[in-house]
């Protein structure tokens, strides 16, 4: 089986031609996606904090460890 080889500048032209293709978002989509990702992981990051106090809590007042 012969591999089909493109030689390195040819790469690089389609490569351009292809980026070229590719919607990027705006600097304001930007910011605004990453305040809301920071956002959410700082909730996700409260509710298993307190779900992880809870579940303790739970634990100790059947096992009785709490004395």
């Amino acid at each position: 089986m012969a591999s089909k080889t493109t030689n390195p500048f040819t790469f690089l032209q389609q490569v351009r031609s292809e980026t070229a293709k590719v919607t990027w978002p705006s600097r304001r989509e930007t910011v605004i996606s990453t305040i809301m990702v920071v956002a959410m992981a700082f909730l996700a990051a409260i509710f298993f904090f307190l779900a992880d106090q809870i579940l303790s809590w739970g634990v100790e007042l059947i096992l009785g460890l709490g004395q």
